[in-house]
């Protein structure tokens, strides 16, 4: 890099007039301007505008989280959120691509500027508004407690002092586990925190209905229950860095739309047989 620190034979003393030194200057800042441009980070699809130019949505998101975002028995992703997330890009005129992460780096992947939003049930806190922006609500859910079909000591979120609970160390779900008393198990997801119930290696899984709802809709005779739920439902938006107005705008009103055109109703009944919006 262009260092434009003075030497010490270069000083005025050594340019009688002073004049070639005055001509050097705006060349030298010129160039040290382009050198810190080079070092700068990209900001790829960071607007609106760039978004469309390039054609490309990208979307993170898990990959491992039935049913909203998941591999199907051919490997394809699919779910919930994938299906909204294509849907939302369908209308700005863009193609999504999908950049699958684990959900404890997957926000943070917008800082990086891996992709320009995040769809993943990412649940709207006040905690995570100081940083990012979310669109509107597109999806309700409950927090449930979730043991083994045979485990009568837990019935309530009280009942978690003392106890193991298998979640996602950085989620809303093991930050209530966390404050009800309980001992975290780390998981990638929630099928891994199921199997972990299911063996008894965990006593208790703090996740969402939906998802359990889904898992014993494909696995009837799972030994799982739900012990207890909470009583206000939590809702999930479409996430984004700050300061892409343009962007978040764009977001609402493909989410409008789809919901308008019965295009949401559609997906909602697919996945869970209901509506899941409210």
């Amino acid at each position: 890099m262009c260092d434009l620190r003075r030497n010490p034979d270069d000083g005025p003393e050594n340019d009688k007039d002073g004049k070639n030194t005055m001509k050097l200057l705006p060349t030298l800042f010129a160039a040290g301007l382009l050198q810190l441009a080079a070092f700068a980070p990209a900001e790829a699809g960071s607007n609106l505008n760039e978004i469309k130019s390039a054609g490309v949505l990208k979307i993170g998101t898990e990959g491992t989280y039935a049913p909203f975002t998941f591999h199907d028995a051919s490997g394809a992703l699919v779910g919930f959120d994938v299906e909204i997330g294509r849907e939302v890009a369908k209308r700005l005129g863009v193609e999504a691509e999908f950049l699958e992460g684990k959900w404890d780096g997957l926000i943070a992947g917008l800082d990086a500027n891996r992709y320009d939003a995040v769809i993943n049930q990412v649940g709207i806190t006040e905690e995570r508004k100081k940083k990012y922006d979310f669109s509107e609500p597109y999806i309700a859910s409950k927090a449930v407690l979730i043991v083994r079909g045979d485990n009568e000591e837990i019935k309530g979120f009280a009942d978690l002092g003392g106890k193991k609970a298998a979640q996602s160390l950085t989620s809303n779900f093991g930050k209530l586990a966390e404050a009800s008393g309980a001992e975290l198990v780390g998981t990638e997801g929630f099928d891994q925190s199921i199997q972990l119930v299911l063996t008894g290696r965990a006593d208790a899984t703090i996740n969402d209905s939906l998802s359990f709802l889904d898992f014993k809709k494909q696995k009837p005779d799972a030994n799982v229950k739900i012990a207890a739920e909470k009583p206000d439902a939590d809702h999930s938006g479409i996430i984004v860095r700050k300061g892409e107005p343009e962007l978040l705008d764009a977001i609402n009103k493909a989410l409008a739309e789809i919901k308008a055109d019965g295009t949401y109703a559609q997906i909602s009944q697919k996945y869970f047989g209901a509506d899941v919006s409210k």
